[in-house]
Order: structure tokens, then C-alpha cells, then sequence
């Protein structure tokens, strides 16, 4: 505009106005942008170098083995033989939003996950609440599925030498410890492997996803000769809210299945393999996690179950009377939760890679080096974070916090595929959600549903959670965010 009260030296000049607040926080970020920008860091680029069946690992690698090694023993006293139908339902609650995922994922192919769909279609403030969300997620789920490795750890060192490791140093403070030190290694081996670069951790991801399916079938095969009709009877003691109860804590073990969508930077053909990745996984997790529990409450009264990290080992040695298989079993679980821990660690830090980017959060998770094309800086910092959290919080409140943290942004996920169909009906997408919008609102009503199951004390801290991030937004992000107008000094 044309400042006509300016002096007549100055007039005719245009005078930009600094956009409102609300404009500020509802900034977009354009697709074609954060398309372009796929794979760009601090000094280096990520590696193009996963096809569609490492992809589908890193799906299957972080989501099988949390619910069914770890969550299990926790969701049975809560809903009776009935938790089968618990992952039913918990299971309907993610593939309404795989689908989602799956039209985003290929049509906007980058590392952010909800975060960035969030970002191009409902603007920075609801995309940093999504980020904030998935950092909650993928960041506390590593420490919750680390504090369950420990568990299994004592199983096969008690089955194989007799000796296991003292509370103090193998569970958390508030569970009979001082600190929980398997917990911290796990997430360091982790570490380890995702130094090496992207390819590296794919492959010793896909070992260990083929021990954890060949462990589950294995239960299967011996838990059978267990099963008792009677273990079934009272099918749902604890009524429908117990169900939804039991299913809102194991929907934490579906987290996984949008894991592929934080390779999308690393992708060979990331509009192609995403979709397909991350609906083939969640039925083959579906399928395997409904059978396993299935056999596990049949094999074993479910009020037996309270509250133990390593169910499976134990099922394994009342069914048989000895204690190899139970060992055996154990062993598997050690290597197939470690491949959850290494997966979702990988989940986390492209996450913060892409907010880095954007300058939401600082650049030194953006860094990428040279030589192995992986964000190493990110990579440390985010690992030292969650081992240190593993060692110190019990299992069930991080499960419980990382089931509401990935639910909220679920939520938004199915309702940013609805918004980019309206904003940008004509761009080109490899799958596309069925019945829309009607299943995209089935997503979001079922997110809302289950987060409604979930304790108070889980909304507290959850809200406490949210208070912390729109903190941190106002004081660094929402400032130093690529998408603020210039400071006039650099005008």
C-alpha cells in the first residue's frame, strides 16, 4: 500500500505490513516446497537407499513386539480373554488412519510425517502441536519398549547362566529400582547401528524382524497344546469399557506402522513404496498380534497375568514345564524389541530433522554428515534423551503417554488428508483413501474415542506435555520458523 501521510520524499514507496498473529500461526508451507526440499540438511543430503521391502521392515520392526513382548501383560488385567477384541479394535483405530497416511504419504513424500502434511494444509501452529506430538510418540515409546527389554534380558540370562541382574540396576525408580541400565544399553546399540547411515540399520532391522515373526509363530505353535476352553469363559468380565480401556494401551503398539513415512527422504521411489509399506505392514502386525493373544489368554487365566513385562516367556514355561523354550523365546524377544527401539529411534530423529529444517527447532538436528548421510548430532542427542528416560520412568506411564501423544496426532492426520483433498483436489496421488471423507472421520472419531479411555493423571500430563511445547513454539520456533517475515534489520 501507499503511505499517503508519509513525507513526500517517501511517498509512492510500498510499505509492507507485518502480518498479524493469527496470520503468522496459520502459515502454510507450500507441497511443491517441502517436496523440493526432501533430503536437504545442514551440510550434506539424507541417502536415497530404501526400496519397498526395507521400508515395510522399518513398519514391522517398529511396531511388531511392543504390544505383544512388552504391553501384553498389562492390557489382559484390564480387559479379561477380551483383549483379542481389544486389538481388533485398536487395530480398525489405526488402519482408519493408515489410510490417511498412506494418501499423504505418497503425496507428500518427506521425512516429517504428520508434522509436515499438518504444515502444508492447517498451518505452523497446528503442525508444531502435531511435531511436539510425534516427538512425545516416537521419543517416549523408545523409552517405554527399552524399559520392557530389560525384562526379557533377566528371562534369558536366568534361563541360560542362572544369574539375572538386581532391581536396582534392571527396573526404573517406583518399580522396585534405582536404575534401570539395559534400558540405557539397548537404546546405545541402537545408536550404534543408526550412526552408520540409513542402509546399514535397515538391513540389521530386517534380521531381527524375521527372529521376532519366527519367535511369534513359535509361541504359537507350543501355546496351542496349553489352551484351555475354559480360559475363555467370561469373555468380557470387565464390560465394554475394560475392552476399550485394554485397547486404548495397546494401541500404543500400533505406533510402528507410520514409521515408514519418516523415510520418506530415504525413499528410491518414496510416492510408490510408502502407501504400499504402510498398509502391508499393519495387516501382517494385525494378523499376529490377534493370534498371539488369542493363544496367551488361552493358554493362561487371565487374572495371572498382573502386570508382567515378559508374559510370553512365562506362558512358555507353564505350557511346557521347562525352562528352554521360555529362554528361548526370551532370547528372540531381547533381538526383536531391540529392533523396535532401533526403528522408532530412527522414526524420531527424521522427525526432528524436518522441523529442523524449518527452522522450528535448532539446526543441529538438521546436521547431516557427509560421509554417511545420517543426522549424527540428531542421532546422539535424541539417544542419550530417551535412554536416560527409560532408566528412570516406569513402563506403564510411558505407554500410557505415548498412546495419547500418537492419537492426537492421528487425529490430525485424517483430517489433513480431507483439507489437501479440498485445497488441492487436482495433485497427483498414488493411493487415495476410499469413501472419503466419510473413513478419514471414522479415523478421527475413533482417535477421540480411545483418547477418551485413557486415565486422568494420562490427560494430565499429556496437558502438562502441551504446555511445555507451545512454550518452547512462542520462545524459539514461532521466531526463528524459515516461513517469519525478515527482521526489518535484515530487510
Amino acid at each position: 500500500m501507499i503511505d499517503q501521510g508519509a513525507p513526500p520524499q517517501e511517498r509512492g514507496r510500498t510499505v509492507a505490513r507485518t502480518p498479524g498473529l493469527g496470520a503468522r500461526l496459520m502459515r502454510r508451507k507450500p507441497v511443491e516446497v517441502l517436496v523440493a526440499e526432501g533430503g536437504q540438511g545442514e551440510g550434506g543430503t539424507l541417502r536415497r537407499s530404501l526400496g519397498l521391502w526395507q521400508l515395510t521392515m522399518i513398519s514391522i520392526g517398529a511396531t511388531l513386539g511392543t504390544g505383544i513382548f512388552v504391553v501384553l501383560g498389562e492390557a489382559v488385567p484390564k480387559a479379561g480373554p477380551a483383549v483379542t477384541l481389544s486389538f481388533v479394535i485398536a487395530g480398525l483405530t489405526a488402519l482408519f488412519s493408515a489410510l490417511s497416511y498412506a494418501e499423504l504419504a505418497g503425496t507428500i513424500p518427506v521425512a516429517g510425517s504428520s508434522y509436515s502434511y499438518a504444515y502444508a494444509t492447517m498451518g505452523e501452529l497446528i503442525a508444531w502441536v502435531c511435531g511436539w506430538c510425534l516427538v512425545l510418540e516416537y521419543g517416549v515409546s523408545v523409552a517405554a519398549v527399552a524399559v520392557g527389554w530389560g525384562e526379557y534380558l533377566n528371562e534369558l540370562l536366568d534361563g541360560t547362566i542362572g544369574v539375572t541382574l538386581p532391581d536396582a540396576l534392571s527396573a526404573p525408580p517406583g518399580d522396585g529400582g534405582v536404575f534401570n541400565l539395559p534400558a540405557l544399553i539397548v537404546v546405545l546399540l541402537a545408536m550404534a547401528f543408526l550412526l552408520g547411515g540409513a542402509r546399514e540399520s535397515a538391513r540389521a532391522n530386517t534380521v531381527m524382524v524375521a527372529v521376532k515373526i519366527a519367535a511369534l509363530v513359535l509361541f504359537c505353535a507350543i501355546g496351542v497344546q496349553g489352551l484351555r476352553s475354559g480360559n475363555y469363559e467370561h469373555f468380557m468380565p470387565l464390560g465394554m469399557s475394560g475392552v476399550s480401556a485394554a485397547g486404548a494401551t495397546l494401541f500404543f503398539s500400533y505406533i510402528g506402522f507410520d514409521a515408514a513415512s519418516t523415510a520418506g527422504e530415504e525413499a528410491k521411489d518414496a510416492q510408490r513404496d510408502l502407501p504400499r509399506a504402510i498398509m502391508l505392514s499393519l495387516v501382517i502386525v494385525t494378523a499376529l498380534y490377534v493370534l498371539v493373544a488369542a493363544v496367551a489368554v488361552g493358554a493362561k487365566p487371565w487374572r495371572q497375568f498382573n502386570d508382567s513385562e515378559a508374559a510370553l516367556a512365562q506362558i512358555m514355561r507353564d505350557v511346557t514345564g521347562q525352562g528352554f523354550w521360555a529362554t528361548l523365546l526370551a532370547a528372540c524377544a531381547v533381538i526383536a524389541i531391540a529392533s523396535v527401539v532401533l526403528t522408532v529411534l530412527y522414526g524420531q530423529t527424521r522427525i526432528l530433522f524436518a522441523m529442523s529444517r524449518d527452522g522450528l527447532v535448532p539446526k543441529v538436528f538438521s546436521r547431516v554428515h557427509p560421509k554417511t548421510g545420517a543426522p549424527r548430532a540428531n542421532t546422539v542427542i535424541v539417544s542419550l534423551f530417551c535412554g536416560v528416560l527409560a532408566a528412570a520412568v516406569p513402563l506403564g506411564q510411558l505407554a500410557d503417554a505415548t498412546s495419547i501423544g500418537t492419537l492426537f496426532a492421528f487425529a490430525l492426520v485424517n483430517v489433513a488428508v480431507v483439507v489437501l483433498r479440498r485445497t488441492r483436489p487436482q495433485m497427483n496421488r498414488t493411493f487415495r483413501v476410499p469413501l472419503s471423507p466419510l473413513l478419514p472421520a471414522l479415523g478421527f472419531a475413533f482417535c477421540v474415542w480411545m483418547m477418551g479411555s485413557l486415565s486422568t493423571v494420562t490427560w494430565v500430563v499429556f496437558g502438562v506435555w502441551m504446555a511445555v511445547g507451545l512454550v518452547v513454539y512462542f520462545l524459539y520456533g514461532h521466531r526463528r520458523s524459515r516461513l517469519a517475515p525478515p527482521a526489518p534489520s535484515e530487510k
